[in-house]
């Protein structure tokens, strides 16, 4: 049977902690619904009512552009192995760019990662478990290397341009702030 909180448990934090896999959702108020998988160690419980997560360089960068627009965020967990679990957790989250003045102390939260772009703290509003029954049971092998050997091939330099051409706009076109953020540029356009 599911259960709601206020905020997140100490037995649901160390369920947090051991996972390697966890879902953010995020959605303007028109538009498409994004939701991405996210794995590393990207993610920190900080208090039971605030989470933050690292966001690594990918094709896309949605969550940033629907946060400029709406903060509802929610985070997903499932146990693939031992009780079945899943564990939603929602609330409100903003954007850290590197040009803002708490990003190093959160960066410093987590292991080296090439292509850090943004990280996105969650405040906490509602925490909700059900069942998980129909969840599969999957064993972990081993987290893929590709992501940051494509980062690291590319530079700063070449994880910039990335930025300005594949991460400024979302699949509906709204800014995602990336450049005008991180790059201190104030042109989104690059002209």
């Amino acid at each position: 049977m599911g259960k709601h909180y206020r905020e997140i448990p100490p037995k649901l934090q160390s369920f947090i902690a051991a996972q390697r896999l966890f879902f953010v959702a995020t959605a303007a108020a028109t538009g498409r619904v994004n939701l991405s998988p996210k794995g590393m160690d990207s993610l920190r419980v900080l208090s039971p009512r605030r989470v933050v997560w690292l966001n690594l360089t990918g094709s896309g960068n949605e969550t940033s552009a629907h946060l400029q627009i709406d903060p509802r965020m929610t985070l997903m967990f499932c146990a693939f192995s031992g009780p079945p679990t899943i564990l939603r957790v929602y609330g409100e989250a903003r954007v850290v760019h590197q040009t803002d003045t708490d990003w190093a102390e959160y960066l410093g939260l987590f292991p080296r990662l090439a292509g850090a772009r943004q990280i996105f703290e969650l405040s906490v509003d509602l925490v909700a478990t059900s069942c998980g029954m129909g969840v599969p049971l999957y064993d972990y092998v081993g987290d893929r290397d590709q992501l940051l050997t494509w980062a690291e091939s590319k530079g700063k330099a070449g994880i910039e341009q990335y930025w300005e051409t594949r991460n400024q706009w979302s699949l509906d076109g709204e800014p995602t702030g990336i450049v005008e953020k991180n790059l201190g540029r104030n042109d989104p356009t690059g002209d």
